[in-house]
């Protein structure tokens, strides 16, 4: 197992409460409990059977919390070479054979995938403001009526992100915007 100091708790499904480590690297934040626990309680029938791609997986917290509770196929893209040994071993830790990961960026992994997803996690380093060039690359791999899960250190109006998503729910915990979008 790769050293990782940094820990993140599942919070349901089949995993819940099991710890998995992550690499101390830095701008590397998980999507807070409380913020995952909302989203996962707004998703809560529509994450069983998914395809679910985690644009830019960082810790891993969003698509192992999706495989723990019931996603089909769970895509997960870092390009963080570090941390993405941390999610290889979590991968074979919990066995999820479903879950696959593509170490390269998110740019360069949209330009590969071709399978529709039924929710996309949208959470990129906040520091690169990609909101915009992921969500406009991102468009039309996502089904129509699937979910995009966006967070964000800013208001997700400032976002400009595609005018057929549409809010369905938003939520506010410190500097973390988190909103969940349907793609009409």
């Amino acid at each position: 197992m790769t050293k990782a100091k940094n820990q993140l708790r599942i919070i349901g499904g089949e995993w819940k409460r099991r710890v998995l480590p992550f690499a101390d690297i830095e701008g590397l934040r998980p999507t807070p409990d409380r913020v995952r626990e909302t989203l996962f309680n707004w998703l809560m029938w529509d994450v069983q059977n998914s395809h679910v791609l985690d644009l830019c997986t960082g810790s891993g917290a969003l698509a192992f919390e999706a495989l723990s509770r019931g996603a089909a196929t769970v895509t997960m893209i870092e390009p963080n070479q570090t941390q993405a040994t941390v999610l290889k071993d979590n991968i074979k830790l919990l066995k999820a054979e479903n879950c696959h990961l593509k170490v390269m960026t998110a740019q360069q992994a949209l330009q590969q995938l071709k399978d529709p997803f039924d929710l996309v996690f949208l959470d990129p380093p906040y520091s690169l403001n990609l909101w915009q060039e992921l969500a406009l690359a991102v468009d039309p791999l996502i089904q129509s009526q699937g979910f995009i899960y966006v967070e964000a250190d800013q208001a997700l109006q400032h976002l400009d992100l595609p005018t057929h998503w549409q809010l369905v729910k938003q939520t506010k915990a410190g500097v973390v915007h988190a909103g969940l979008f349907q793609k009409a």
